[in-house]
């Protein structure tokens, strides 16, 4: 899909919406001084006068190829191109925006998932397969925005320098399965691939284990540049942020059990290539 209407698709926040206003009166504003209309403009680039219009008002969201189209055809010098990344950052929902800023300031990330794996390690067909289990369904378009917003999360990975990881992983988070054969195996792969990065450490919690302090609920810890710690926590409808010093306390304490409890990294790889080679 080129479009996502901006209500279905979530843009269901001020901030959000502030940014295709903008990037709205932009498009307009080159399109009035090359003197097109906007039939003239959708004609040029393969859209329709009233999906130009769309997103002049802030009521859709343009794709990157049209804001490309749009700065060429405009003779905008890159300005219009260079939305792109404010677009695809606004897509996201507000709480994913909040997350991924702290997960970018972080110099330490330690994650405990207790249902499934951890969104950070998680494969595209994974996180595809996750969220079409959701009831009531999502629509195709709120679907693959969540996706996106998943995956952009993931550059972390590749940022410089590099934060250190510490995930622990209940061993059934591996058994689950989610999608088919291949989306397990490939995300499998994937987990045995980062766990062998340097700055990443992946632990796995047998199912079997008696005395298990993550009873309560998955846990992410991030360590910030600034010396603080905020904590990150979800259940049924809920998404919360936590940085009061008891609270982090109590969570550290908490996650230090946790990781205690788990399989060293070097025998959690070994289960998890067991479990691979079950799949």
């Amino acid at each position: 899909m080129e479009f996502g209407d901006a209500m279905e698709a979530g843009w269901d926040d001020e901030e959000s919406a502030a940014v295709l206003r903008t990037v709205g009166r932009i498009i307009k504003k080159f399109r009035e001084r090359a003197g097109l209309t906007q039939a003239e403009l959708g004609a040029a680039i393969g859209y329709s006068e009233e999906q130009v219009s769309s997103v002049e008002r802030g009521r859709r969201a343009p794709k990157g190829q049209f804001l490309l189209d749009a700065d060429r055809v405009l003779n905008a010098g890159g300005v219009i191109a260079e939305l792109k990344k404010d677009v695809e950052e606004a897509r996201y929902p507000k709480k994913v925006r909040d997350l991924r800023k702290l997960e970018g300031e972080a110099v330490e990330i330690c994650s405990y998932a207790h249902s499934v794996i951890h969104g950070l390690l998680q494969t595209p067909e994974y996180a595809r397969a996750l969220y079409g289990t959701r009831r009531p369904v999502f629509s195709e378009v709120e679907l693959e925005r969540l996706v996106a917003a998943r995956l952009a999360r993931q550059d972390i990975f590749d940022r410089q320098p590099a934060p250190v990881f510490s995930f622990v992983l209940e061993e059934v988070t591996l058994r689950r399965p989610l999608g088919d054969r291949m989306v397990m195996r490939n995300q499998l792969e994937h987990l045995i691939a980062v766990g062998e990065r340097r700055n990443v450490e992946i632990q796995v919690t047998p199912t079997d284990t008696a005395d298990h302090a993550g009873l309560n609920g998955s846990i992410q810890l991030l360590r910030l540049k600034e010396g603080d710690t905020v904590a990150h926590s979800e259940a049924q409808l809920i998404s919360s942020l936590l940085s009061h010093p008891k609270e982090i306390q109590i969570l550290e304490a908490r996650y230090g059990i946790i990781r205690a409890q788990a399989l060293t990294p070097r025998k959690s790889l070994t289960v998890i290539k067991e479990v691979l080679g079950e799949t």
